[in-house]
Formats: C-alpha cells, structure tokens, sequence
C-alpha cells in the first residue's frame, strides 16, 4: 500500500480521497528539516502547500519518494533541480487557486485607490477622517497586468465592469490573443509608462532578480498604484519603499514578500502601502479544490502512473 505524508495544513477532502484509493497517510504539519529528513524514507507520495520547504537534503534523504504534490500553483519551495535528479516527479494544482488569487488582488486595488484600511482603524479610533481622506476611483483607468496565466485572465474579467483600458505584457499571450479581445497585449515598458494601476501575475525570474526596480518607477506615473500578489522577489522592497518615500509612485499592496514569514520588512509602517500576509489564495473555497486536486493526482499516479500537472 503506497504512503503519502501530508506535511501542511489543508482541507480533509485529500485525507478522504486518500482513504477511498486505499492509499496510508500520515498528517504531520510543521515539521522542521531535520523532523522531516528523518521521516521521509517512509514515504512514496508527499503533499505540501507553501509552510514546508522541501530542500535538497529532504529529497536526498527520501528514498522512497516517487511524488511530490503542491496544493497551489508556486513551486519555489520545493528544490526542483534535486528532485529531477532523484526521478521525483512535482505535481501542482494550476487554476485551482485562481479565481481566489484573482480576487485579492482586486480587492487590494480597491483598498489602496479608496485608502480603506486607514479609514477603517481612524474610524474605529473614533477620530473621523473624512476630510483627510479622498480616494481614487478605478472606472475609465488603464490597468496593467504583468503576466497572463490562469490569475491574470481571472483579474482582466473581474474588472470588465470598470470600463476599464487593460493592457497586458505576457510573451505566452500572442499566440491565443484572439480569446482575449479585450487586453491589449504591450511591451513592458510601455504597459509600466501608460498603467495607472499594474497588478503583477508572473513567475519570479529564474535568476532571482526582480522584474521592476528603481529605474522603472521614474518612468511611471506619479499617480501609479503597484499590486503584488505572485511572487516577492518579483518586486525589490527597498526600490518600492524609496519610490513610495520619494513620490514617483502613488502607492501599493504587497501580498508576498521577499522573506517570508515576514516578521521584519523595510515596507513595514510605510504609510502609503498595504500588507498582506501572503493570504491571496487563502480562502474556503480555494482551500478545498486544490487539496482535492493534488490528492486526486498523487492517488492516480501512485496507483496508475497517470501523471498530472507535473512542473
């Protein structure tokens, strides 16, 4: 009978399905590397969400491991050179997260243009603000969306009632551009010129650098508003914080950052951004179709060797 340790908190549905294909589970969360590594040769499957870092010395020491799943869309905390070494098959769930991805982002738009979250904790202050604040209204601007996969095309439709200018800058999307009348596909230099608001959607570089650094907001906007909801590294902190501090942009709202958990960030009381802690796909919804997903294609593989949503 295969084994699957399931090492993060997610929904029970990956339990049940587990136990319907008769495969064992063991649900250990929050384990450290080395309570991990002394485990792991038990396994054949393992299941993950973004807490557990499966690092070279893990998958050196897992020797039975056939499978690695993710229960999200980003791999980066799974050491994937490593795992292709030791013929360990990566699973993600695309598309399973999307639409609650989508909606943060969104939702982070919306709060940053009409500065809900200082009018929230004013208001509970009892101090009345009203005149203080003034908001910035999203109908009739142009938004720029930095990569175009499941959570971008989810983002341009959320905002179609916006009247909205959607340009976009994705090197995927030329070739099916024709489903997609509504975006306008752009260079990134001119989506970063011409966006009032740019929402980023991508996957971090392969090197690591970031996509948007301190040069790129001189040439925005003075009323831009950044939203970043992919990947931390996508987006240099201390860049931001200087052109938040120095006015070329308006404001932002991170989601992700570039150490996480973020228990210390430069972003930290800056008055003109918005934190998040990495929630964006972290709704009930979302929770259940990705832990259903991942525990559906572990169990087909383990017991089938159909392969699914391999990275």
């Amino acid at each position: 009978m295969p084994k699957v340790l399931i090492s993060d908190s997610m929904s029970n549905i990956a339990q049940k399905i587990f136990e319907k294909n008769n495969i064992s589970f063991d649900v250990k969360t929050g384990l450290s590397e080395d309570e991990i590594i002394k485990i792991i040769p038990e396994y054949d499957g393992m299941v993950v969400r973004s807490a557990t870092k499966v690092t070279k010395k893990i998958i050196e020491s897992a020797k039975n491991l056939k499978v690695i799943g993710r229960a999200g869309a980003g791999v980066d905390n799974i050491d994937l050179a490593t795992a292709k070494e030791k013929n360990m098959l990566v699973m993600n769930t695309p598309g399973g997260n999307a639409n609650a991805t989508a909606e943060h982002a969104f939702a982070l738009i919306m709060s940053v243009l009409r500065k809900t979250p200082f009018a929230n904790e004013t208001t509970h202050k009892g101090q009345w603000e009203k005149k203080n604040i003034k908001g910035t209204e999203l109908s009739k601007k142009t938004l720029g969306i930095v990569g175009f996969g499941n959570v971008g095309v989810r983002l341009s439709y959320l905002v179609k009632g916006f009247d909205m200018k959607i340009l976009v800058s994705s090197k995927s999307l030329e070739s099916r551009k024709r489903d997609f009348p509504h975006v306008n596909n752009v260079s990134f230099e001119e989506l970063i010129t011409n966006s009032d608001v740019i929402s980023f959607h991508c996957k971090a570089a392969p090197d690591g650098k970031p996509l948007i650094t301190k040069e790129h907001y001189k040439k925005m906007k003075p009323t831009t508003y950044i939203i970043n909801a992919a990947r931390g590294n996508i987006v240099d902190e201390k860049d931001l914080n200087d052109a938040l501090k120095e006015n070329l942009i308006a404001g932002a709202a991170v989601d992700v950052f570039s150490k996480e958990p973020a228990k210390e960030n430069i972003l930290f009381n800056n008055p003109k951004a918005i934190l998040t802690p990495h929630i964006a796909a972290s709704t009930t919804e979302a929770s259940i179709v990705v832990a259903e997903m991942v525990a559906n294609q572990i169990s087909d593989f383990l017991l089938n060797g159909k392969k699914i949503n391999t990275v």
